[in-house]
C-alpha cells in the first residue's frame, strides 16, 4: 500500500498512440487510483468501488493492437472498470512493480467485496468529509483557514451566514495554531455542521426530552415507528454497542444522538427490506411464471453500428444478476464463429471466447439458470463448430435429462434447473427424418436481426474506402446522438429518437448512394456485367444499400437443433399457442407493442404457459432502452434492454430485480399465473385490496450539484425539491412533488406528505428523484427506484444511487384499502371536475382550499384519454412550471389527466415518462411534426397539422394556483 500510494511511474497505453508516461498513485484514503499530469486534473481519477477485475500480461484488446511495441508480459496489467468495462492498460519499469500493484489493487477489491452494506456505509461516511478537504486545502500544508472553509461549504452546498460559520469555526479550533484546523479540528467543524435537527427531534420524542435513549426507549421506538417485531433487549444492546460512540454512554447501555444517528443512516434503517437482498420468493413454480432478467446484444459496449463487442461484458452482466444473454454468430474467418453486429462496423469477437467467459461467470453470483439466445446466421460448417464449442465448454451444464417438470405440459422451474444453461435458438421440425444432418428452418423471426431497411453491407471497389464510409457514418451518428440528448432525461420533446434515427439512416443511404453514382459516372473501367454481378452478390459493391428481404427459410444442422430443449425460437407474428410446450416467441417492441394494445388478456394468458422474448427496435443505433413496463403489465417474462446503456428504463429494470436477491428471476403477480384481467382497467382486480402509501418526505442531506452542472463545484448552491412517481399498471401511475427549498442542498427540510393509492402493488415501483430547481427548468440530481413490495415502513433513509452520501429521510405508513372505493374518494379534484364538466371551471378555482388538506389518492378513470407527444416548447414551459415557486408551498389540488401512451414504442427515449403517468401540471401546447425543424417551429410558431385538441375539461395550470388563459 504504502509504495503504491508513494506512486510509480508508468506507460498508459492508448489505442492509436505510442502511450503516455504518467505518475499513478493510490490516494491517502484508498479509495481511488489518481495520476498526473492530467487534462482532466481532479477527474483523472479511478474509483476503487467500480474496479471489474485486474489482468496480468498482455490480455486487453489494446494490448493486441500495440503488436509492434516489445513490451515484457510481466510489466504490463489492465484495470477494467465502470459500467462500460473501459480498461486501463499499464506498463510498468519492473516485473516487481507490476507486482506490487496487480496484488494491491486485488486486496482492496477483496475487501470492499467482501464488506457488507453497513461497513461499506460506514466506511464511505467517515472519508467523506476527507475527499473534499484535500482539495480545499490550496497551500497543501494540511490547515484549513476560514476562507477555504467557505469556499469548501459552497462546494458542499452548505448557505449558513458566514457568522454561524465563524462561531463553529472557533469552536471547533482548539489548538495553539489558531486560525486554522487541522484535519481533525475540520472532523469536529464537520459534526458541528451536519447535526441532524430531525433526528434530534424524533430522539427526544421517544426520550422524554432527554438527549439520550434508554434500552427501553429505543424497543419502544423501534416497535412503534419501525413496525418490527420480536424487539429483544438484546437486539437492542447490540444495536448500542455497534453505533454509540460514547463510551459512557455504552457502560450505561444508552444510545445518544451520534449513535442514534449513525443506526437511522444504517442498511437496518433504508428503505430497501433487509431480506430482499437475499432469494426469498418460491423459486420452485414453471418458468414462465417469472420475469426473467435479459439482455439484448450483450456483448456490445455503446452504440449498435460503431462500437467494440467486448468478451467482458458478459462477465459483467452475469455478474449483476443478469440470466439472459444473447450471442449473435456469424462465420468468420479460419472456420472459426465470430460474435458481432451484422451489417454494421462493431468489432468481432470470437464465439469460443464468447462461450468460455459464460461458462466461467455463469453461477458466480447465483445459480439459477442461464437461458442463451443464440442468433444463428451462420454456415452449416461453423454450426457444427458452435455446437461443438458449447458441448465440449459448457459440458454437464447442457445436460437436461436429470431435470424433473413438475407436469409433463409445463416448463421446469428455475430451482429444478439450477446450475443449467438453456440454449435458445431454431429446432429442426419433428416430421424430419432422425438420421437427417440438416434441414430447412424458418428464418421469419431472426429476433435481434437488424431490420432490412436498416442492413450495412460495405463494399470498396468504386473508391470508397472502408475508413472513409466509417468515418461518414460516425460523423452522422454523433450528431444523431447530440441531437437526442436535448431533452429533459425524465421527459423528452415531441420528436421521437426513432424519428431521428429513421431520417438520418435515409439520408446516409442517399447521400452514400449519391456519393456511389457519382464515383461510378467516373469509372469505366467495370463493365457493366460486372457491375450487375457484384450487385447481385452483394460482396463487392461500393456503396452503403439497403438489402433486398432474404429467404424465409435456412439450413440448420442437427448438433445444434438438438441443444435447444426449452426454450425453441418459433416466429412470432402473433399470439397463438399450438399446444407445444417450450416455445419462445420473439417480438420487437413495435410488434409487441400492438399486440399489448389490442390482445392484452390473450397475452397473459399465452404468457402462462410459454415464455416471450421482447427486443429493441432496430431503429434504436443510440443503444437507448425502450419502457419495459406495459411488457412486464402483459406477462412477459424475458424483456431485453441494453445493459450498457444507463438511465432511466435501466434503473427501473434493476429495481424490479433487487427485489428477489437480484438473481434475475421475479415472480409474477399470481393474478398473472392464474386467470387474466385487463392492465389497463380503471379497476384491474376489483375484489382485491389496494394499497395506500402515505410518504412523508422530511429532509434532504448532502445533495451534490448537477452531475450536468457547467461550473461543477464552483457552481450555484442548488434548490432542491423531491418528485415521487408510482411506476406500475396504468392506473397506479402517476407523479407529486415537493415544494422548492432555496440555497441549501446540504440538508434541506420540507415536510411534506404525498399520498399514493396502488391497484397492483406486486407489479409497482417506487421512484424517488432529486431536482434543482432553475428559472429555465430544472436540473437531474439523483434518484432511486425501488419496489413498492420492498418498501418498509417507519423512518427511513432513501439513498441516492452513485453517490456517496446523498440521501433523503422519509417516514413510509402504507395501509390496506377492502371494498369498492368510489373515485369521489381516490382522487377528489378531478372527480368533481369529471363530473361538474368544463363550464365549471372557474367556479372551481374557490373549491380549492376544500382539499388542500386531503390526502392525494391517485387513481383515476383513464379510458378514452392519450397523452400527445410533447414538442420542445411544451417541455420548456412545462419544466418551468413543475417546481412550485421558491419558497412557497404548492397546491394541494391539481386537476389531472389520466393518460394512455398510444404510440408509446415509438419513441425509444431512455427518458421517457412511463405509459399511463398522471401528471399534476401539464400543458396543452402544439406538437411539432416530426418532419420540421425544431428551430423553425419554435421561431415561427407554426400551427402543427398532427396536433391533438384537448378539451378545456381535462386542462388546469397549477403551478402557482393561477388559471392560464384559454
Amino acid at each position: 500500500m504504502s509504495v503504491m500510494q508513494s506512486g510509480t511511474q508508468m506507460i498508459k497505453l492508448k489505442s492509436g498512440t505510442k502511450g503516455l508516461v504518467r505518475l499513478f498513485y493510490l490516494d491517502e484514503h484508498r479509495t481511488c487510483i489518481r495520476w498526473r499530469p492530467s487534462r482532466k486534473s481532479e477527474k483523472a481519477k479511478i474509483v476503487i468501488d467500480s474496479i471489474y477485475k485486474v489482468t496480468e500480461g498482455r490480455q486487453s484488446e489494446i494490448f493486441h493492437r500495440h503488436t509492434e511495441g516489445n513490451f515484457d508480459s510481466s510489466c504490463c496489467f489492465t484495470i477494467y472498470h465502470g459500467n462500460h468495462m473501459e480498461s486501463l492498460d499499464l506498463i510498468t519499469s519492473n516485473p516487481e512493480e507490476a507486482r506490487t500493484w496487480i496484488t494491491g489493487l486485488k486486496y482492496l477489491m477483496a475487501g470492499i467485496s467482501d464488506e457488507d452494506s453497513l461497513a461499506k456505509r460506514q466506511r464511505t461516511h467517515d472519508q467523506y468529509p476527507f475527499k473534499d478537504i484535500s482539495s480545499a486545502d490550496k497551500n497543501g500544508d494540511g490547515l484549513l483557514n476560514i476562507e477555504e472553509i467557505h469556499q469548501l461549504m459552497h462546494k458542499l452546498n452548505v448557505n449558513l451566514p458566514r457568522r454561524k460559520v465563524r462561531q463553529m469555526f472557533q469552536e471547533a479550533d482548539t489548538d495553539e495554531n489558531q486560525g486554522t484546523l487541522t484535519f481533525e479540528e475540520f472532523s469536529v467543524f464537520y459534526k458541528m455542521m451536519s447535526l441532524r435537527r430531525d433526528l434530534y427531534l424524533l430522539l427526544l420524542s421517544y426520550s422524554d426530552k432527554k438527549d439520550h435513549l434508554t434500552v427501553e426507549e429505543f424497543a419502544q421506538f423501534l416497535k412503534m415507528e419501525q413496525k418490527m417485531n420480536n424487539v429483544t433487549t438484546e437486539y437492542c444492546l447490540d444495536i448500542i454497542r455497534k453505533f454509540e460512540v460514547s463510551e459512557e454512554n455504552k457502560k450505561q447501555n444508552v444510545l445518544g444522538i451520534e449513535g442514534f444517528t449513525s443506526f437511522m443512516r444504517s442498511s437496518a434503517c433504508d428503505i430497501f427490506n433487509p431480506l430482499h437482498s437475499e432469494v426469498h420468493q418460491d423459486m420452485d413454480q414453471p418458468l414462465c411464471n417469472y420475469y426473467i432478467a435479459s439482455s439484448h446484444n450483450t456483448y456490445l459496449t455503446g452504440d449498435q453500428l460503431l462500437s467494440q463487442s467486448k468478451v467482458e461484458m458478459y462477465a459483467r452482466v452475469l455478474q449483476d444478476g443478469c440470466r439472459c444473454v444473447e450471442v449473435d454468430c456469424w462465420d468468420g474467418p479460419d472456420g472459426e464463429p465470430v460474435v458481432h453486429h451484422g451489417y454494421t462496423f462493431t468489432s468481432k469477437i470470437l464465439f469460443r471466447d464468447v462461450v468460455e467467459a459464460i461458462n466461467k461467470n455463469a453461477f458466480v453470483k447465483n445459480e439459477f439458470p442461464v437461458i442463451l439466445s443464440i442468433e444463428n446466421h451462420c454456415s452449416i460448417q461453423q454450426q457444427k463448430k458452435i455446437a461443438q464449442y458449447l458441448k465440449e465448454i459448457f459440458s454437464d451444464k447442457l445436460d437436461l435429462s436429470s431435470v424433473i417438470a413438475g407436469d409433463s405440459k409445463q416448463l421446469p422451474s428455475p430451482q429444478s434447473l439450477k446450475g443449467k444453461i438453456l440454449v435458445k435458438g431454431k429446432k429442426l421440425p419433428y416430421n424430419l427424418g432422425a438420421d437427417a444432418e440438416e434441414g430447412e428452418v424458418s428464418d421469419e423471426d431472426s429476433a435481434d436481426e437488424i431490420e432490412d431497411d436498416c442492413k450495412l453491407k460495405l463494399c470498396y471497389n468504386n473508391g470508397t474506402t472502408e475508413h472513409q464510409m466509417e468515418s461518414f457514418i460516425r460523423k452522422k451518428l454523433e450528431s444523431l446522438i447530440k441531437e437526442s440528448q436535448i431533452r429533459d432525461k425524465e421527459d423528452p420533446d415531441s420528436f421521437t429518437v426513432k424519428a431521428l434515427l429513421k431520417a438520418t439512416h435515409e439520408g446516409l443511404n442517399v447521400n452514400l448512394k449519391q456519393k456511389a453514382v457519382k464515383s461510378r459516372s467516373k469509372s469505366h473501367s467495370t463493365s457493366d456485367d460486372e457491375e450487375s454481378q457484384q450487385n447481385s452478390s452483394g460482396k463487392e459493391t461500393g456503396q452503403l444499400y439497403r438489402l433486398g428481404r432474404r429467404g424465409k427459410t435456412m439450413k440448420l444442422c442437427r448438433a445444434l437443433s438438438d441443444l435447444v430443449v426449452y426454450t425453441n425460437s418459433v416466429a412470432a407474428q402473433d399470439i397463438v399457442d399450438d399446444g407445444t410446450m417450450g416455445n419462445v416467441l420473439s417480438f420487437s417492441e413495435t410488434r409487441a407493442h400492438q399486440v399489448v394494445q389490442q390482445k392484452s388478456e390473450q397475452f397473459i394468458l399465452y404468457n402462462q404457459k410459454q415464455l416471450t422474448r421482447i427486443y429493441p427496435s432496430a431503429y434504436r443505433i443510440d443503444s437507448s432502452n425502450f419502457n419495459p413496463l406495459p411488457y412486464w403489465n402483459a406477462g412477459c417474462q424475458l424483456v431485453a434492454l441494453n445493459y450498457q446503456s444507463d438511465g432511466r428504463m435501466m434503473q427501473v429494470n434493476q429495481a424490479k430485480f433487487r427485489m428477489n436477491g437480484n438473481c434475475g428471476y421475479v415472480l409474477k403477480p399470481q393474478q398473472m399465473c392464474k386467470g387474466t384481467f385487463n392492465p389497463y382497467s380503471s379497476d384491474p382486480l376489483p375484489a382485491n385490496p389496494k394499497k395506500q402509501l402515505i410518504l412523508k418526505v422530511i429532509s434532504g442531506q448532502q445533495l451534490p450539484k448537477p452531475p450536468d452542472s457547467v461550473l461543477g463545484d464552483r457552481g450555484e448552491i442548488i434548490d432542491p425539491f423531491v418528485e415521487v412517481e408510482i411506476i406500475g399498471l396504468p392506473v397506479d401511475c402517476c407523479k407529486d412533488q415537493t415544494r422548492v427549498v432555496d440555497d441549501n442542498g446540504f440538508n434541506p427540510v420540507w415536510e411534506e406528505t404525498l399520498t399514493f393509492t396502488i391497484h397492483v402493488p406486486e407489479i409497482a415501483l417506487v421512484r424517488f428523484l432529486v431536482w434543482d430547481h432553475d428559472p429555465i427548468g430544472r436540473d437531474f440530481v439523483g434518484q432511486r427506484t425501488v419496489a413498492f413490495s420492498s418498501l418498509v415502513p417507519g423512518y427511513r433513509h432513501v439513498y441516492l444511487e452513485g453517490l456517496t452520501e446523498a440521501s433523503i429521510f422519509v417516514h413510509i405508513t402504507i395501509n390496506e384499502m377492502y371494498g369498492k372505493w368510489s373515485p369521489l374518494i381516490l382522487n377528489p379534484s378531478y372527480t368533481i371536475l369529471h363530473f361538474l364538466g368544463a363550464t365549471k371551471n372557474r367556479q372551481l378555482i374557490g373549491l380549492k382550499g376544500l382539499f388542500n388538506k386531503n390526502p392525494k389518492h391517485n387513481s383515476v378513470e383513464n379510458s378514452g384519454h392519450y397523452v400527445r407527444k410533447r414538442s420542445i416548447g411544451d417541455r420548456i414551459l412545462r419544466r418551468t412550471a413543475s417546481a412550485p415557486a421558491k419558497g412557497r408551498k404548492k397546491s394541494k389540488m391539481g386537476f389531472q389527466e389520466a393518460t394512455e401512451i398510444k404510440d408509446g414504442t415509438s419513441e425509444p427515449t431512455d427518458m421517457k415518462d412511463t405509459e399511463g403517468v398522471i401528471r399534476r401540471t401539464t400543458r396543452s401546447l402544439q406538437a411539432r411534426p416530426a418532419s420540421m425543424p425544431v428551430d423553425k417551429f419554435l421561431l415561427m410558431g407554426l400551427s402543427s397539422p398532427e396536433c391533438e385538441t384537448i378539451k378545456d375539461t381535462k386542462r388546469e395550470e397549477n403551478t402557482s394556483g393561477k388559471m392560464l388563459p384559454k
